[in-house]
């Protein structure tokens, strides 16, 4: 009875690593997320520039 019990606390002490393994998992693919929802934020914000400098050496060549 003991040696069932024991033997079902190390399986539960098994799935909790895992479990511990793949939130850290979870959590490293939440951060590379994040970076490049940054990276495409900088992008939109360079094509705004972009957009903006097009804009301003066209109307300076119109004017």
């Amino acid at each position: 009875m003991q040696r069932d019990a024991l033997a079902l606390l190390v399986d539960a002490l098994a799935l909790s690593a895992d479990a511990l393994a793949l939130s850290v998992d979870a959590l490293a693919l939440s951060v590379d997320a994040l970076a490049l929802s940054v990276d495409a934020l900088a992008l939109l914000v360079d094509a705004l520039a972009l957009s903006n400098l097009i804009r301003y050496e066209l109307m300076k060549c119109c004017i």
